[in-house]
């Protein structure tokens, strides 16, 4: 992230204890690269690259359950990459937004806590990353009553990811948080002044919210130094492949068919056991006409660090006991040190607890120096 000259970023706060040796930082190096959508079509990814110090990552998820594969190789592994570039990062534990599509929040802080689990066992350093949850953070929130007023309610309407959630909702009916989603997002990306989200595609329609937020307030209220007050944070879009739940639909928490990264060897063993294949007995890649056998072979093919076509391959006519023999063997390979580490590490909750404290205290004052710099420009001080 660049700070514009005349201004400081505190000091990350360390997070206490060194964090148990693991491969996660080595596998990292080789995680699939990012697409970028940026400036006048630049390739973002080689910009973080060239220059990680001029670049600030906003990131996280809603404790909702716990982490799955999909989760790891589609957004945890890339986390972990762009640390190791040395680019600065904020993960943010969404606790509050839990609730923008269900009545309660169900077992929150177990949630939130072992969602910190996952991230620290996949390679996430909170002496590098920031790890703080949404509701610790007070600051942060009040960035919504005045990016709410540069955002009309036609603009929330037309939101296609809104008018997605909301036709797919439990709820009888559509509350504020919901509509409003877009705008708490902005609030998340910008309060740090992240000027990098990696998000997946159905998220861009929130990133285009942040960068208008961002965007219109420069324009209301700019800056006596003659600069805006927030970036325009720019998407860096994962090039990770989808891969399928056990049942062939999308991987998700809800639905039940998905191997967690808290998994044991057994139950993998038995989730593998039960994926949907097809009947013909050659294995082969082939997304397009054989998805559910495509998204093990890609699984596999994951864990291994190989392409998919000759894991496929080796496999040929050993069928679908053989293809599901080899995706086991090579979830549980690649994934026993990270579970070691998270088995180790949720022996101490406190350290958990110590994490997202020294986190909040970071995010705190990273928001209030954000806050404040809103109040001058506003001249509401």
């Amino acid at each position: 992230m660049t700070v514009p000259a005349g201004r400081t970023v505190p000091a990350a706060v360390p997070a206490g204890r060194p964090l148990p040796a693991h491969p996660a930082d080595v596998a990292a190096s080789a995680a699939p690269a990012s697409k970028a959508v940026g400036r006048a079509g630049a390739d973002l990814d080689e910009l973080i690259r060239r220059d990680p110090g001029a670049h600030r990552v906003l990131t996280g998820d809603r404790p909702t359950g716990p982490l799955h594969l999909g989760h790891y190789f589609g957004t945890l592994q890339n986390r972990v990459r762009l640390q190791r570039l040395g680019v600065e990062m904020f993960v943010v534990v969404a606790d509050y937004q839990v609730i923008t599509d269900r009545d309660i929040a169900d077992r929150l802080a177990e949630h939130s806590e072992s969602l910190v689990l996952d991230y620290l066992a996949a390679g996430l350093d909170p002496d590098r990353a920031t790890i703080f949850a949404h509701s610790a953070v007070p600051a942060l929130n009040q960035l919504l009553l005045p990016f709410l007023s540069l955002v009309s309610v036609a603009e929330l309407g037309r939101n296609p990811t809104v008018k997605d959630e909301i036709a797919h909702s439990s709820q009888s009916a559509v509350n504020g948080l919901m509509f409003t989603y877009p705008v708490h997002q902005a609030a998340d990306i910008l309060f740090c002044k992240a000027n990098v989200v990696p998000v997946g595609q159905d998220q861009l329609p929130h990133l285009e919210v942040a960068r208008t937020v961002a965007r219109r307030f420069n324009e209301r209220y700019p800056h006596p130094d003659g600069t805006g007050v927030f970036p325009r944070p720019e998407a860096l879009l994962s090039a990770a492949p989808l891969l399928l739940g056990t049942d062939g639909g999308k991987m998700s928490k809800s639905r039940g068919n998905a191997v967690r990264l808290s998994a044991d060897a057994d139950t993998t063993a038995r989730l593998i056991r039960g994926a949907k294949t097809d009947s013909d007995r050659r294995i082969t890649y082939d997304p397009a006409t054989r998805p559910e056998v495509s998204s093990l072979v890609l699984l596999a093919a994951l864990c291994q660090d190989r392409a998919p076509e000759p894991v496929a391959d080796e496999i040929g006519d050993g069928g679908a006991a053989a293809l599901k023999r080899t995706v086991t063997e090579a979830v549980n390979e690649h994934f026993a040190p990270m579970r070691a580490r998270r088995a180790e590490l949720a022996a101490d909750r406190g350290y958990i607890r110590q994490v997202l404290r020294e986190g909040a205290e970071r995010a705190n004052a990273v928001a209030e120096a954000t806050l404040a710099e809103v109040r001058t420009v506003m001249g509401s001080v």
